[in-house]
């Protein structure tokens, strides 16, 4: 739920950040917010949530795997007694979570940035079980749908591994520093202290924006080498390191490895603050605490 509310949330800058990353001919001469005015205009507003069903599809055990295997990994991690202080069992749990995740539902992933990427009057897929069928059968059967994994994998180790890392610790510290101004007792069990929901909008804010620093340029590549058959220039994205490369050669770094940033804090912040607030409220919601 906490995943679903948070990428709804974000939807329209998802497909614009999209179709900046992989320079689509129709909005590659745009910035960020033209290109937001310019898809309404072209594909009709909802053209801001095309692969939103697949990404719903995804999303929802993406969610679930990466917030579950969080909590388990972290127990484990403690449980080892590995001489490290709770900090680094939180970046490692957390970069866990998100390599587990991402491997369970990165077909699904694949096939939402494919239907996002295409314009009105130029559809290559038909729906989502098309595109499932199209990839299968023209890109090498199961492997077509695991193009870009490698990247993917290594950005989110840091993503995951930042995002929750920064999350806990600034949870942890803001109850331990000033418990009555950050926080409240929890609605399903009053000994358990939790944080006041602006104080969770915020702290999952700042965990989401320097989450998302580290790992952008992995992003940018992810996305080049999932697009893959779709873009003119895809066999000179074959593998990380020569996507990175031709990205890095063609555009540099602010306007290749680094495109769609700025929106991307427009969309991740908000996105991680609605997850990780949404989750905390669930949680009470379930009795979890």
């Amino acid at each position: 739920v906490a995943g679903c509310c948070a990428k709804t949330t974000t939807a329209p800058l998802d497909r614009v950040k999209i179709l900046l990353q992989a320079h689509n001919h129709h909005y590659k001469h745009l910035g960020v917010f033209s290109t937001l005015c310019a898809v309404p205009k072209k594909e009709g507003y909802l053209g801001l949530y095309k692969g939103n069903g697949a990404m719903m599809i995804r999303i929802f055990p993406y969610g679930a795997i990466q917030f579950m295997a969080f909590d388990q990994y972290k127990k484990v991690v403690i449980k080892k007694q590995l001489g490290i202080s709770g900090h680094v069992h939180r970046l490692m749990a957390g970069s866990m979570a998100g390599i587990t995740a991402v491997i369970c539902t990165y077909p699904l992933d694949m096939v939402r940035v494919r239907l996002a990427f295409q314009v009105k009057g130029e559809h290559r897929y038909m729906g989502i079980i098309h595109a499932f069928k199209m990839i299968y059968t023209k890109e090498g059967g199961f492997r077509g749908f695991y193009r870009g994994l490698m990247p993917t994998v290594v950005g989110m180790a840091p993503y995951a591994g930042f995002s929750f890392f920064t999350f806990g610790t600034l949870k942890s510290i803001g109850l331990a520093q000033a418990p009555n101004l950050l926080g409240r007792p929890s609605l399903d069990n009053p000994d358990v202290l939790v944080l006041k929901t602006h104080v969770n909008l915020l702290c999952g804010g700042i965990a989401g924006a320097i989450a998302q620093t580290i790992s952008y340029p992995l992003d940018v590549t992810r996305r080049r080498m999932q697009l893959g058959a779709v873009l003119p220039d895809s066999e000179k994205c074959l593998t990380m390191v020569q996507t990175l490369k031709y990205v890095y050669q063609q555009h540099g770094i602010r306007r290749g490895l680094y495109r769609g940033l700025s929106l991307n804090y427009i969309r991740c912040i908000p996105s991680q603050a609605v997850a990780f607030t949404t989750y905390e409220l669930m949680k009470q919601f379930l009795h979890l605490n």
